[in-house]
């Protein structure tokens, strides 16, 4: 695999990209914020290293102008910032994993390995429709029988993940998972605000909820809507 480390630590780039060539991996690497963003957006690589902490421009918002400009490589960003505020900011502006400062190589290499397995996003589903909701999630829009509900980024990730599983539960953990990326504590009702937030604005107007309450269990978007 072709891959990009961006890394202004000399020592840390030199490890990574003799761990990797070692595999067999083409490696590059850029240590300047601005090279960094250049390079990652005209050329192609297969997964993508990334420090937080860069000079000129920092990782994430290299990040986030990737992914404004369509750039869909995976990307692991490696930093010494292990908070949970330091790891949210990674994964919502467009990290696909974080790992944390000092690591070992062996897990690393299988991390860029597990996100090379994840299937092309060409065969990723980017819409969903289901009893009169429509979900795009490249246009990051959401329609009830064709009206436009304006959703806040948690909100279109908790109704993307009833939408993809739509007739069968989805636990108060998988949310946790999927939407906020780790764990949390369990007895925090963060998923249950945000959820009442989601139906509040989903429901406005219309007589049916499509969300079903499983007490002790989940929710689940009912198949029929």
């Amino acid at each position: 695999m072709r891959v990009l480390i961006a890394e202004d630590d000399i020592e840390t780039a030199g490890f990574v990209e003799r761990g990797l060539g070692e595999l067999g991996h083409a490696v590059t690497i850029a240590s300047n914020g601005e090279d960094v963003l250049h390079v990652g957006t005209v050329e192609s690589f297969d997964v993508i290293v990334l420090d937080r902490m860069l000079p000129a421009i920092d990782g994430i918002e290299i990040l986030r102008r990737w992914r404004a400009a369509g750039v869909k490589t995976p990307v692991l960003m490696l930093t010494a910032l292990g908070g949970i505020a330091d790891r949210v900011d990674g994964l919502e502006a467009g990290a696909d994993d974080y790992l944390v400062k000092p690591f070992a190589f062996a897990e690393l290499a299988a991390r860029l390995s597990a996100l090379l397995r994840r299937p092309p996003i060409n065969d990723v589903p980017t819409r969903f429709e289901n009893g009169g909701i429509a979900l795009d999630l490249l246009k990051r829009e959401v329609r009830r029988d064709g009206r436009e509900i304006h959703l806040q980024p948690r909100e279109f990730a908790l109704l993307e993940q009833l939408m993809r599983h739509a007739g069968k539960v989805v636990t108060r953990t998988m949310f946790l998972e999927s939407v906020w990326g780790f764990h949390f504590d369990p007895q925090t009702n963060i998923v249950e605000s945000h959820l009442s937030r989601l139906r509040s604005k989903l429901n406005e107007g219309f007589a049916a909820d499509p969300i079903e309450t499983l007490r002790g269990i989940g929710y689940r978007m009912r198949a029929d809507g």
